[in-house]
């Protein structure tokens, strides 16, 4: 099992950037997947970002592409999401998600069922 924790989250304002990350610690493997997604409220949770711990593979979502930026670090076992010109639909609570067991090579990086492990989420706000 791998435990995770996000940080990062707070308030802004629109047009603003923000950067959440992700530490990761337990069962830690090179070939794990690390994502993000969000939720807000009354909605699906939805993909934003992935990325490969030792390819460095990036995958998003059509709606963050140009402004977000995934990466890790690998040292400190941490994953980043910088987050630029952020909008009001961008306001969620932000979960990153381990894949440790490979399926989201076989079933994708946007699919939340291919992760194993979750954080407890960090809230962004993003004011008008």
């Amino acid at each position: 099992q791998v435990q995770l924790v996000e940080s990062g989250g707070g308030l802004v304002q629109t047009g603003d950037s923000l950067r959440l990350s992700c530490a990761a610690s337990g069962r830690t493997f090179s070939n794990n997947v690390i994502g993000w997604f969000r939720q807000a409220p009354g909605k699906e949770r939805e993909f934003v970002a992935a990325i490969g711990w030792s390819t460095g593979s990036r995958y998003y979502a059509d709606s963050v592409k140009g402004r977000f930026t995934i990466s890790r670090d690998n040292a400190k076992n941490t994953v980043y999401l910088q987050m630029n010109s952020l909008k009001p639909e961008d306001a969620a609570v932000y979960y990153c998600a381990a894949d440790t067991y490979g399926r989201t090579g076989r079933y994708g990086s946007s699919r939340a069922t291919s992760y194993n492990d979750w954080g407890q989420g960090t809230q962004v706000t993003v004011s008008s």
